[in-house]
């Protein structure tokens, strides 16, 4: 019921006519590459009788580079040249083009694997930082590709990297006029999709548990909201929740043990802690309002949550188990919602409106500051990538829904591709 619940707030604030009240304290970063580290990823040489493969593995590994807002990759039509590795690399073309570091690499077939081998080299102080040899099956060259991008991400940034990584997401296609609804898990790039459930009813709220095997969602499928939990590896699946009334917005604890969700089994929609092992609840909030889309802190002592307690949809905080009340978060505008904690603690995702339309925006827990990082006019549904550095979001509205990434600088906005119909509501 998330999506509902957003709608409805959007609706309501449409139907009053409200204008966003902008405040000192948001600042909107939208913009470009300004910072981005100059990198040039060369395709790597191809010998011993190989063909060139389906995979191009240097195209792959300068995408995820580009897409982290941490790089600018050099187009390959201003390549000066094509060197395989450090011995045959002339840095002093590549300082003249301003580059900070090249990806350069080779490919040879030995019996029936091939051989790749990649460095990734500091121009300016001429010398290889890392480079590595690996042997394997042609299929899997795009996990590999993956696993090099995280590789020189962590090198050069100091942060692990996340392209090995998968997302979840939700996908709708209309077929043979009967709208389907899948619940999917491909590469953190968008590639190689999977289904893990179709349904001719909705489909919402993917959220993976901490040790990635399995996912929490929202299934429409009896005609009312259920929590499931599924087991990715054997493909089992349990009802959790299928009180009367509302159950929404599944959220994991990072013990693993728990989900926040939202419920109305009391007849009003409030926060509730539910235990995964015996469906035990404990309820957290308890207001005549809409509490809605809750998310655990890393240390799993708090959880944010949205409400419209206040007239109007905006982020609170509250701690899971002793004192302190209900805190409010958000102050910059006339709508905040959907928060995501992130990684480290210090900040929240969220939808803010903003010039009158919803975009993604991050909230600093410390300062107090809001940064607006994309565009609008119909983002929501954001979440942190596992390293903190990115954020996931759909984009478009119902009408054209798709999913894209943002850095938390506001650079490299990037739409992934798609398989089949609209994306939406992704899970990292």
């Amino acid at each position: 019921m998330r999506r509902l619940y957003n709608s409805l707030f959007i609706l309501a604030l449409m139907v009053l006519g409200l204008q966003t009240a902008q405040s000192d304290d948001v600042i909107d970063v939208i913009g470009g590459q300004e910072g981005a580290m100059p990198v040039a990823v060369i395709p790597f040489a191809v010998s011993g009788g190989v063909s060139a493969p389906d995979q191009d593995i240097a195209r792959i590994i300068g995408d995820n580079l580009a897409r982290s807002g941490r790089f600018e990759v050099l187009s390959r039509d201003e390549l000066v040249a094509r060197p395989a590795g450090l011995d045959d690399t002339r840095f002093s073309s590549w300082r003249g083009l301003g580059m900070d570091y090249l990806v350069t690499g080779r490919m040879e077939m030995e019996d029936d694997n091939i051989s790749v081998t990649f460095e990734l080299l500091d121009v300016f102080r001429g010398n290889r930082i890392e480079g590595r040899r690996y042997q394997l099956d042609p299929r899997n060259l795009r996990s590999l590709a993956h696993a090099i991008s995280d590789i020189i991400f962590e090198e050069v940034v100091g942060l692990p990297g996340v392209f090995s990584s998968q997302i979840a997401y939700v996908e709708v296609e209309e077929r043979d006029d009967q709208r389907l609804h899948r619940l999917m898990i491909s590469d953190a790039d968008g590639h190689r999709p999977r289904e893990v459930l179709e349904s001719p009813q909705p489909i919402m709220s993917p959220a993976w548990s901490p040790n990635r095997d399995r996912l929490a969602y929202v299934s429409f499928e009896a005609g009312r909201s259920e929590i499931y939990v599924q087991n990715l590896r054997t493909g089992e699946r349990e009802k959790i929740a299928s009180f009367r009334g509302i159950n929404s917005a599944p959220a994991w604890s990072p013990d693993g043990e728990h989900l926040a969700v939202t419920l109305s089994r009391d007849g009003r929609a409030n926060i509730y802690l539910l235990r995964v092992s015996d469906g035990d609840t404990r309820r957290l909030t308890d207001h005549w309002a809409i509490d809605t889309e809750p998310t655990f802190s890393p240390d799993g002592e708090q959880i944010a949550f949205t409400s419209d307690r206040g007239g109007r949809p905006q982020v609170y905080k509250m701690a899971v188990n002793g004192p302190g009340g209900v805190e409010r978060v958000t102050y910059d505008g006339d709508y905040n919602a959907r928060p995501n904690w992130s990684p480290d603690g210090r900040r929240l995702a969220m939808v803010h409106r903003h010039d009158g339309d919803f975009r993604i925006a991050v909230h600093d827990l410390e300062s107090e500051r809001t940064r607006v990082l994309t565009d609008g006019p119909w983002d929501e549904s954001p979440v942190f990538a596992p390293n903190g550095d990115m954020i996931m979001y759909s984009a478009g509205g119902s009408g054209d829904s798709q999913l894209r990434t943002v850095s938390v600088h506001g650079r490299a906005n990037q739409t992934l591709p798609r398989s089949g119909g609209l994306t939406r509501e992704p899970a990292w």
